[in-house]
Formats: C-alpha cells, structure tokens, sequence
C-alpha cells in the first residue's frame, strides 16, 4: 500500500518503543494503545513533552480511547481489525503531512464528533443461529433424513463424521468440527476431540482400569472415553 515507507523499527512494549523512537527518529509511528509498561497514550504524551513529535496513529480494538488518541494529537486511529480501505485512507493523510512538512494538523471539532459517532455505533447484531434440528446421512444406497434427537453420538471418521443411532449408524460428510458450531452445547457434550455425545444419552461415568474417565450409553453397549480436557463437566455426575 505504501511501497516507499520503510519499516525502522518494531517494538513490543511501551518502553522500548519510546527507546526506538528516541534512537531512530522515525517520521511516523503507529501506536498499540493496550501496551505493557508504557500505554500508547502516555507514551504520546512523553513524545510531545520531551519535544519529539512524529506523526502518530493509534492502532487498537477499543474505539472508547478515541477522544483521548486526538487530545494526544493523533493524526489518525484506526479500529481492529483494521480494513485495507481504511487504511489507505490513513496512509493518504500521513503521505499529505509529510509532503507538508509540518505537524499533523489539528482534527476540526465536527470531523472529530462525527468520528465518534462512527466509532460509537453498535455494531448490527449479528444474528443468531438455530440449532440442528435435522440432519441428511448416508446409509448404504440411501440417504436419510434423521431428527437430531435421535442422535445417540456423532465420531469424527477420516473426512466423515459417523452418526450412531439406537440402532444403526450413518455417515454425514460435515466434519465434527463444523458439526459442533451448529450443535445446542447443552444438548451435546464433547468428551474428546474426535466424539461428541447427547447428553441425554448418558447414563453415567466410570474409571476404567487405566484410570480413564469412561461414558456409558443408555441406548448402546459401546463405551466411550472421555479425554482430560474435557473430563471437568463430569466431575459433578
């Protein structure tokens, strides 16, 4: 986007940004605000008090910072996760005042209260997805369409997911991974990475002699392991 700039220095504290703007002199810099030992904004304070000024873009996730980054004279603050467009808006600025050769120019009152605004804005709710209640699985030559509450588990089957049923078993093409994003979490527990089961399909737990944690099924004779990260929602069974 700026293929002349050059990049002198990175920092990954408050601290030692200040010791690399004072050793390189750079002409731009962009700020994390959120940063161990010195914060972005005291750290443009220490630059305009010890005469220092770049020019500064405040780089964070937080858009409450954003009357405090221009108080700071901030010639620009960007919101992450930062657009490409937007950023070449802030690359076009930063090109401006260097080619003036002068101090970022002060935000006008009304660029600033509608900059707010814009940061302020809540964002459009994103909305919220219903649960399976379906799913298409192959079964020899046929498809079937079975009710999620017929589900006993699913297990994760090289680039399948099996499907076990009270009786039988299916074979679905979504990995478990997407699987268990449209899945009701207190409907279905993941007991190991490659297993997720019904919760009402649970009729208890027990150690094995190796002293894993084992689920017994109401509806099937399998038993099924249950790894240790997640063995923690057992521990009140």
């Amino acid at each position: 986007m700026w293929p002349q700039l050059r990049i002198v220095g990175k920092a990954g504290n408050g601290i030692e940004a200040l010791r690399l703007i004072d050793e390189l002199a750079p002409d731009v810099v962009f700020l994390d605000i959120q940063m161990p030992g010195l914060n972005g904004l005291s750290l443009a304070e220490r630059l305009a008090t010890d005469g220092k000024a770049p020019h500064i873009v405040f780089v964070t996730a937080h858009h409450e910072y954003a009357v405090d980054a221009f108080e700071h004279a901030a010639l620009d603050y960007l919101l992450k996760p930062t657009t490409p467009e937007r950023l070449a808006k802030t690359v076009a600025k930063l090109q401006l005042a260097l080619r003036a050769a002068a101090p970022a120019p002060a935000v006008a009152p009304d660029a600033l209260r509608a900059l707010l605004q814009q940061l302020a804005a809540p964002l459009p709710a994103a909305p919220v997805a219903t649960p399976l209640q379906w799913i298409r699985a192959a079964h020899g030559d046929e498809t079937r369409l079975i009710a999620i509450d017929e589900v006993i588990y699913f297990q994760s089957n090289d680039k399948y997911t099996s499907v076990f049923l009270q009786e039988g078993e299916c074979l679905i093409r979504t990995p478990l991974s997407k699987l268990r994003e449209q899945l009701d979490e207190a409907r279905f527990w993941q007991i190991h990475r490659s297993v997720i089961v019904a919760a009402k399909s649970v009729a208890g737990t027990h150690t094995d002699f190796r002293g894993r944690l084992v689920v017994k099924l109401k509806e099937r004779r399998e038993q099924l392991t249950v790894s240790r990260n997640y063995a923690e929602q057992f521990k009140q069974m």
